[in-house]
Formats: structure tokens, sequence, C-alpha cells
């Protein structure tokens, strides 16, 4: 059995032997699932405390208004804005009707991006008209392996606005276009490097929006200074999107698009959305604030009272909170709320109050609505495409449509340290925001001793302490018996993944069964418990570990769903599950200090995805002497996800920011994948013990 864990202490005089990895040992019980409950029930009400709080005043919202708007638009994955390139319309054909034409369009928001779309305009027309953006819901429309677009799902739309004297551009979404790209990256699809990009399928459906509009200034029949915008479900989101961001939306009505923070993350209906429902959110935000952006233009939130993904407490919350910004525009009645009975349904009651939203403030006319919203043509009819373009860019623009960091080298130790620094400010800002206050957390960590026993030779012990309230993890060390933690030359603290838990756990009972009899035990290991005790009886060296939240005494539900949805909950809260176990390990160092370790050389060292966690640690954790990490990936498309750390640097930076103070050991099967840092220790004539690359044979590459 491999044992980098113990091994790696020893690396001076031996690599580990390669060998089968260990059973990782579940819990019988969830005892994890109350602390993680708790905790996104505290950290979201802290977030939808301080949603507006600052805004007491007029002059507060409109001297915040602005950078809540940039923030969005960076949320979304559109700071900068990419370029606004040729849209390249097409027309493929027109389908007549007595009161209307329907164009089918497409035209490419990015080069390759297309966007597929059906234009109503009425016959007629001795004038410019007022324009509707109608943005679709997931609606799939599909006849074996041809999509038809979720345009034509809801085509009832489109044609009563042109029969009532609007013209009105229905756009197919990403997924469910013609050309079906990803929305669900994080959801099903296991991408969760679309944090560390920075990436939302929401950013993608707003720059749509935004070219939208483009396009529609465009057109003789469209009057720029009258367009409004809707949708329902995800249309409902992207009516958000583009009204928030865009002043050329002038009357928004999302349907079934918006709830609180509160209702996705507690009340758990964050597992019946996509992705695109989602900004990445690095500032913390709750939904009320995207709804304030659209003040004091014209908006009506409009919802059923049973839709069960955006429930009615969260959207009447979202409309408390957005109303008070509109009464400081003295713009109530710009202002509405449409509740109607039924389920997450395109009812015809919602359709009336929206037809008489858009009448009441594009065209002046409040009479009543005397059609309805029919389906009118076959959906053949409607498609764009005869043949899907070769060029098309929509099923991979998730791998590109945010920009990611590029590092150069640094000409001096000077340079160094600015670069440096200015990483550090970026990954603070943009990465790890969610962080609590450092200063105050330390003051509560709350150490307090679990057991301390001598047995066979050696000292074990444990320390519970507060990572974060209310994540309180346990840390154990282990030394030779009879000794003080102040008398050891160094103690190695190892943040323990599943596996690593699982080995620690079947070493260590061999001698402390008693002590950790409140654990699922995995099958004893007495030679690895062996190695332990040979190494503190040859060394006056500690052992520490600790696995942080969601792993061994934390661990919570580990059904697939529940730890996907989890995930996504962290997301919410502009967090990530690593990213907060980055934390837990720089608190792990700070309670091993008050442990009585305060004055022993700290080294710290992981395997796996976990080594990455432990690099980061490292970066934030003071006088730390060494750093061994054991099969860590080289990027972090591969490796933990953070948020928009892609847009600051990747892997290889951060080992040549951490070797810059501490000694980093990499152990993998090859030298490949860190060019960047070796070449910034050559032009900066680091001495060699700095950073290693340990090649070890039999070794898998990460």
């Amino acid at each position: 059995m491999s044992r980098p864990f113990v091994a790696l202490v020893l690396s001076a005089v031996a690599f580990p032997l390669a060998a089968a990895d260990p059973e990782i040992v579940v819990p019988a019980t969830t005892r994890g699932d109350a602390m993680i409950a708790q905790y996104f029930r505290q950290e979201t009400a802290a977030l939808t405390d301080d949603c507006l709080a600052e805004v007491q005043t007029l002059a507060d919202w409109e001297a915040r208004r602005g950078e809540y708007r940039r923030q969005l638009f960076e949320m979304l994955g559109l700071d900068p804005l990419p370029e606004k390139t040729p849209l390249e319309p097409v027309v493929t054909g027109v389908v007549e009707h007595p009161e209307f034409t329907v164009e089918k369009l497409h035209f490419q928001s990015r080069p390759g991006l297309y966007v597929t779309g059906n234009l109503y305009v009425p016959r007629n027309l001795t004038g410019k008209a007022p324009t509707i953006l109608y943005v679709c819901g997931h609606g799939r429309v599909k006849k074996g392996d041809v999509s038809y677009g979720n345009k034509t799902a809801y085509q009832h739309h489109g044609a009563w606005f042109a029969r009532n004297g609007y013209v009105c551009l229905a756009i197919d979404t990403l997924q469910l276009g013609e050309i079906e790209g990803i929305h669900h990256g994080t959801y099903n699809h296991n991408m969760w490097w679309w944090n560390s990009r920075g990436y939302t399928s929401a950013g993608c459906e707003a720059w749509n929006c935004i070219r939208a509009l483009d396009y529609l200034e465009t057109r003789p029949e469209v009057d720029p200074t009258r367009i409004g915008v809707t949708g329902r479900s995800g249309g409902g989101a992207y009516s958000w999107w583009i009204a928030a961001l865009d002043d050329r939306i002038r009357v928004a009505v999302p349907v079934a698009g918006i709830t609180s923070l509160h209702n996705h993350v507690v009340d758990g209906t964050v597992e019946g959305h996509c992705d695109c429902m989602f900004m990445v959110n690095t500032y913390r935000w709750d939904f009320p604030l995207v709804a304030a952006l659209v003040a004091p233009r014209p908006l009506l939130i409009s919802n059923t009272d049973k839709d069960s993904i955006f429930p009615l407490e969260g959207v009447v919350d979202v409309h408390a909170k957005t109303r008070r910004i509109y009464r400081l525009y003295n713009a109530s009645d710009k202002l509405g709320l449409q509740i109607t009975e039924g389920p997450h349904k395109d009812t015809q009651v919602l359709h009336i109050h929206a037809f008489q939203w858009f009448n009441r403030f594009l065209k002046g006319d409040e009479t009543p609505i005397g059609t309805v919203a029919e389906k009118l043509f076959e959906v053949e009819q409607l498609r764009v495409f005869d043949e899907l373009p070769a060029d098309q860019r929509n099923t991979t623009i998730q791998e590109t449509f945010t920009q990611t960091a590029e590092s150069d080298l640094p000409q001096s130790a000077s340079d160094w340290e600015t670069m440096t620094a200015a990483w550090k400010k970026q990954l603070a800002e943009k990465t790890f925001r969610g962080w609590p206050a450092q200063g105050e957390s330390q003051a509560r960590l709350a150490v307090r001793p679990a057991f301390d026993v001598e047995r066979d030779g050696l000292r074990f012990a444990a320390w519970d302490f507060d990572a974060q309230s209310p994540i309180r993890l346990r840390l154990y060390t282990v030394h030779r018996a009879g000794m003080k933690p102040a008398e050891l030359d160094l103690v190695v603290l190892s943040a323990l993944d599943a596996r690593g838990w699982s080995e620690f756990l079947a070493n260590m009972q061999v001698g402390f069964a008693d002590e950790l009899k409140d654990e699922t035990l995995p099958a004893a290991d007495p030679d690895g418990f062996a190695e332990i005790r040979k190494l503190c009886e040859s060394f006056k060296w500690g052992l520490a570990y600790v696995a942080p939240r969601g792993i061994g005494p934390t661990a919570w539900n580990q059904t697939e769903r529940k730890q996907i949805q989890h995930r996504r909950r962290f997301q919410l809260l502009g967090q990530t599950l690593d990213g907060m176990r980055v934390w837990d390990i720089r608190q792990a160092a700070a309670a091993l200090r008050e442990a009585g370790f305060a004055e022993t050389d700290l080294w710290l060292q992981g395997e796996r995805d976990m080594a990455v966690n432990v690099l980061y640690a490292a970066l934030v954790t003071p006088n730390v002497k060494r750093v061994d990490l054991w099969r860590l990936p080289t990027n972090h498309m591969r490796g933990p996800d953070y948020l928009n750390v892609l847009r600051v640097w990747d892997i290889p930076q951060a080992i040549a920011a951490v070797a810059t103070n501490s000694q980093v050991r990499i152990y993998q099967s090859d030298e490949a994948g860190w060019e960047y840092p070796q070449k910034v220790a050559d032009r900066l004539a680091w001495e060699s013990k700095q950073l290693q690359i340990r090649v070890v044979p039999g070794e898998k590459s990460p």
C-alpha cells in the first residue's frame, strides 16, 4: 500500500512504494449533513442581510449603480466586454401569414457563435414599431436528430406581438437552439472548470441578447426607443440579465425567472436549475440586486403561486427589496408584481398581464386584450438552417468565451515581487472573496483538546477547532512519546482527501482504536502503523492530520446528486468547496500552532487535488518551511475549481509564488508540467532546494 503521508517526510532517504490504493471509507452516518445545512443557512442569511443594506438614499444608489452593473458584467464573463464583431446576419427564408411575416434568420454574436431566430413583422407598418426581444425558456423541440430550437416552442408569443403591432425577435438559446450547445456544465457534465474560468452559460445568453439588440437597431421597422424584453423560466432569467445590463431595454417583463438566494441555497431550488440561471457570484450578491438595476424603467415581475423552482416567498422578497429602489426614484407606478394561480407553466393568464404591461408602457394603450396567443405554424416552417454551419462554435464556446490570464516571466526579483503581489490581490478580490475576515476568524478558532494519550511509544492527540462557524474540524497529531511539541524539529501537516482519510484511519486504529471508535473504520494496516512508529522513533518529527470540510468526520450525503448540488450551493455563495477547503487547511495550521507547535518548523503536504488546496493554503499561511505535493494536477482545467482563478493565473504560477518563500517538492512520474516555475527559479537564481521535481518510479501521471 502506498503511504505518502508517512513516506514523504522520509523522501530525502527513500521514495514510498507504489501499490494498490487504500479502501475508501464511506461514513456510516452523515454527521456532516446538519453542519453543512447550518453553514448554508448562516452564509445565505449574511448575504441576504447585506443585499442593498448600504443604500438608504437615491444618492447612495446612484453612486453605486455603475459599479454594480460593472460587477454584473464581470460575473457574467463580460468584463472586459468582447469585441462587437460584424453580426453577419442572414435571412434564410420567410413564412407568410395574413397579418404578419416571419423571417427565419441567424447572426453571429461572435465569430462562429450563431444565434438562430424568428423575426415577426406586422404587415402594413406605417412607421417604426415598438419591438420585443423574446428570449425563450427550456422548451426542447426536436424530431430525430434535428433540433428546431425553443423559438418554435414559444412561437405563440411572437405571433401575438406581431398581430398587435409589435416587431418581435424570438431567439434560440445556446443549449436548445438549432445548434445544441451546453447549459449544464456543472449540473451534469462535471465541468467544474467553468468556475475556474469564470464562465457561466448565463453570460453567453446575456451576450447573445446584447447582440440581438444590436441587430434590431439595424432594422428599419424597429423603434430603438421602444424596445422591451420578456421570456419565461430560462427566458425569464435572460430577461433579467439583459434588462439589468442594457438601458436600451425600456420595459421588462421577466416571467418565472428569479427568486431569492434563500430559496436556491437553503430551500434547494438550485437543484432544479441549470447553470444559465446564475452568474458567477464573485461579489456575493442576492438576487434583488439584479432586479434593482432595472430601476426606474417599467418592470413587471411575473410568476405563479405554485411554482416549485421559483417559489412565491422568494419572488415576493425580490419584489419587496426592489420596490425600495423604485420608491427612491418616486417610480413605484413603474414596478409591478403579478402573481397568478398555477404551477411552473406558460399559462394564458400570465400572457395577458405581460401584454397589458407592454401596451401601457410602449404604446400608451390600456384597452383590454382582445386576442390570445396561439401557435400558428408547424415547427418545420420556422427552422432556420437546412444544414448546420461547419464553423459553428456553439458546442465548444464554454472553452473560449471568457479570457484567461497569460503570465510573463519576471525580469528581476523586484519585478517578481510586484507580479506576485498583484496576483495575490486579485485572488483575494476575485477568487477567495468568500473567505471569512482573517483576523476575526483567527480570534474564533476556539481550539479545544479532544484527547491526548501515550501508547506504543507514541503520543497521539486531537484538537477540535472552528475553521469557520459552524464548520468544526478535528486536528490530529502524533509524535514520539515523552516529548513536548516544542521539542520537535518539525511538524508535517497533511490535508487528507477521502482516500487519505481512510489510510489515516487504517494506520492509526492499530494502536489507538479506542480514540477513533466514533469513526467508520476500514481494515487495519499494521504495516502503516509500524512505519509511523518507526519514523517517530528515528526522528524528532511530528505528524499532523486534518480532513477539511466534507471529508471524514464532516462528510455529508454521499449520493452523487447531493454532492453536485452542494458544490453548486457553494457557487451561489461566491465560493467553491475546494476554495473553502483551502481556508480549512490554513485554519488547521493556525490551530496547530495554538496546540503547542508555534515554534516548530511547519511543513504542509497533500495528494492529488488536495495537493493543490495545500499549495494555495501555503500561499496564505505564514512561515511554512516546506510544501510536499504528490500527484497534483498541472492545471485548473483538471484540478480543483476556484472562482475565476484562471483569469488570474494557473497552478504553475502558484507553484512559483509559493516557492519564493517555502521549499517546494513535487512528486510525480516525470518532470513535465512545471516549466514556468523552473524558468522563474533559473531567472531569479534561486537555490536548488527551493523547487525540486522528484520523479518517483511507478507513479501515475497527474
